[in-house]
C-alpha cells in the first residue's frame, strides 16, 4: 500500500470523520455515526482502496534518491 491520500485531503477526511462520529454518538444520527470510522481510517493511514481503484492520487510523488 502506497500513499494515495495527502495534504488537504487527509485533513478533510479526519475532519469529517471526527465530525461525523461526534453526530452518532451526541447527535441524531446514532448508529450511522459509525461510517465515520471510514473517512478517519483513510485519512489516518494516507490510503483509500477506492482512489486506488479509480486511479486517483493526491498524495504527492514521493522522490526517490538512489
Amino acid at each position: 500500500m502506497s500513499c494515495n491520500v495527502g495534504g488537504v485531503d487527509r485533513i478533510l477526511r479526519i475532519v469529517a470523520g471526527l465530525v461525523i462520529l461526534a453526530l452518532g454518538a451526541f447527535g441524531p444520527l446514532g448508529w450511522w455515526g459509525l461510517v465515520g470510522l471510514v473517512p478517519l481510517a483513510t485519512g489516518l493511514m494516507r490510503y483509500c482502496p477506492a482512489y486506488s481503484i479509480v486511479g486517483i492520487r493526491t498524495c504527492p510523488a514521493e522522490s526517490r534518491s538512489a
